[in-house]
């Protein structure tokens, strides 16, 4: 077809944009990695452009990293145990913050699946485009 690159560019755009929106659902407002990402997010939204001796460009960057793999990736089950028992405690959004943190430097806060780690759809074949 004289046309089918724009079709294929058009077909790929709307796939890319899916993956965004759809990407990343966080489960129910009950559940713990939902919790976890809305506070982890009011933290990080509550230190804006505030620096001191503990809060660092690093720990930004840290709280940032954590928040988006809390976005996109499941929680490990002894994570989600964790950190539904932190809540339930009612711990401050600092020291949950500092929980994650520890979590996922352990490598215990999300499930990253190496294969799934791909950021960009992949075109195999537009034969059926039309």
């Amino acid at each position: 077809m004289e046309n089918h690159h724009e079709i294929t560019y058009k077909g790929l755009t709307h796939i890319i944009e899916e993956e965004k929106s759809f990407g990343g659902a966080l489960g129910r407002p009950s559940g713990a990695r939902f919790k976890a990402y809305e506070r982890i997010k009011r933290y990080r939204d509550s230190l804006g452009d505030k620096r001191d001796l503990f809060i660092t460009e690093e720990h930004i960057r840290r709280i940032d990293r954590a928040q988006e793999e809390i976005l996109r990736y499941p929680l490990y089950q002894s994570a989600t145990d964790t950190l539904n028992r932190q809540l339930k405690a009612g711990i401050g959004d600092h020291q949950l913050a500092d929980l994650i943190l520890n979590l996922r430097e352990d490598g215990r806060l999300c499930v990253i699946d190496e294969q799934e780690n791909q950021s960009e759809p992949k075109l195999i074949c537009t034969m059926g485009l039309a």
